[in-house]
Order: structure tokens, then sequence, then C-alpha cells
């Protein structure tokens, strides 16, 4: 049998890309954020931090937060017709306009 090729992160070497003016330390306001059930949110990567990292394919979309887990936070997501519920680490996460 031939080994499985590749893990969460393949061909992500573009998608999670910081650009240059973004690289150095990371702000601790952005480690720390709070967020409320029904806050609307994008799913932003913060490449230097693997923690609570999310699946590539849910990259930029738009989620609604459902509550609070641990450090983490439950997110739904519709992907075409099927809602989905994600657990993501804060810093992975920016606040969206309603």
């Amino acid at each position: 049998m031939a080994k499985r090729t590749g893990g969460s992160r393949r061909k992500t070497r573009v998608l999670f890309r910081k650009r240059k003016s973004e690289r150095g330390k990371i702000s601790i306001r952005k480690y720390l954020q709070i967020f409320q059930p029904g806050d609307l949110v994008q799913l932003d990567a913060e490449p230097a931090v693997q923690k609570g990292f999310y699946f590539r394919r849910f990259h930029a979309k738009v989620g609604t937060i459902k509550k609070k887990r641990g450090e983490c936070y439950e997110i739904a997501i519709k992907e075409g017709n099927k809602p989905k519920m994600v657990i993501i680490h804060p810093i992975h996460l920016r606040r969206c306009q309603k």
C-alpha cells in the first residue's frame, strides 16, 4: 500500500503566507479577542500560530459564533447547503460588520 500524501496544510504555501509588511510579532490584542454568541466573523489565518487552526477549505469564509469552547470558539459556517461547525482559536478570526 502507498502512504497517503500530505496533511491538513497541504497546498497552502501561498494561501497562508503573510505579506512582507505583516511579518513580525503577533499583536496580543488579536490573540485575546473576545466574541459574543451571534457575532459575525471572517476566518483569517495567522500562519505563525498553528494552535486552533482550521482546514484550508474554510479560509476567508464568514460564519457566526455559536459559543465559547475552552480558549476557542464554535463557529457555524454554511458550505453550499450544508451547515458546518468549526472550532477555531480567536487569533484566526476577524470581526465582520453586520
